[in-house]
């Protein structure tokens, strides 16, 4: 065998090599993007951060649907927990105040109530401001003063997220300006402000019979009130043109009683966001990106 055979084929091994190392780590390139892909959004679930900013006690309902077993457990001022709801969560979160629990759990709330217990086993009572969430490819999200406010809370997406993805709710507190004959008082305190609906009960208030469509059901000054106040909020029952918000691919932030620019942090599917400061940021599907430049020398050198 001549030396420049034997040459040729030490090249042609030493090139066959270099590609079979350059098809492995491009598979595992591959391999890492479908990895950090994941299902689709729709199939994933979705974490809440709940943060109490109020200078009092509350206690989170939480009910799925027609399932009312949410909730359970006290946030003390500065306190946060997180929720993680299955894919297609419908529900919604609220806060009760003035809750008085014993060490079995029984007990009654002075606003929000859902039972007599401190796990959810109805309903949230008016009146209570609620925070309604539809999760799927698209979720949708708003914060409802159609049962009344006992508690200001402001709705963030957190991750970033696809499509309008603002914020919902009110961080003004409505009981300082809630017209008399709507006040619920505890020891002389306005403690909430009903819902005229609740207070007067009667079809044009309350969106039904006659009154039962977006045509005969128009705002009324107490709705208009509440919507000036808080026009992130949902006023009165076809109030959705303006407060009914989309988003896709976020988790979400609850504070109660924070400003619309508090920042909230939570650590979820190994990705930790923030609302309000994208810098901190970190989006885990732009890894491959970064990983690719990496590796992007390493390939060149095989040839």
């Amino acid at each position: 065998m001549s030396a420049s055979t034997s040459t040729k084929r030490k090249n042609t091994m030493a090139f066959n090599v270099r590609v079979l190392l350059l098809q492995r780590v491009l598979l595992i390139l591959i391999m890492y993007i479908v990895t950090i892909s994941g299902p689709k959004l729709s199939a994933c679930a979705k974490s809440f951060t709940i943060a109490n900013y109020c200078k009092e006690t509350i206690w989170p309902g939480i009910t799925h649907n027609e399932n009312f077993s949410g909730g359970g457990f006290a946030l003390k001022p500065g306190q946060s927990a997180v929720y993680t709801a299955p894919p297609g969560w419908n529900g919604r979160i609220w806060g009760r105040t003035g809750c008085n629990f014993d060490k079995n759990g029984n007990g009654k709330c002075q606003t929000g109530g859902c039972g007599d217990t401190i796990n959810c086993t109805g309903p949230g009572s008016p009146p209570a401001t609620i925070a309604d969430f539809t999760l799927g490819d698209t979720d949708f999200y708003d914060v409802s003063l159609v049962d009344g406010f006992n508690l200001p809370i402001v709705v963030k997406p957190l991750n970033g997220g696809k499509g309008n993805c603002s914020t919902a709710g009110c961080d003004g507190d409505l009981r300082q300006s809630c017209p008399s004959e709507l006040q619920a008082k505890s020891d002389g305190k306005v403690i909430a402000c009903r819902s005229a609906c609740e207070v007067f009960n009667t079809d044009e208030y309350c969106c039904r019979g006659n009154y039962g469509n977006p045509v005969a059901c128009l705002p009324t000054n107490y709705s208009k009130a509440f919507k000036q106040f808080c026009p992130a909020a949902y006023s009165f029952a076809y109030d959705d043109p303006t407060s009914v918000i989309t988003c896709s691919g976020a988790d979400f932030s609850l504070t109660f009683c924070a400003s619309r620019n508090q920042t909230v942090c939570s650590y979820h599917n190994q990705t930790l966001g923030c609302n309000g400061a994208k810098s901190l940021q970190i989006h885990s599907q732009r890894w491959w990106g970064i990983v690719f430049l990496a590796l992007l020398p390493l390939m060149l050198t095989l040839f």
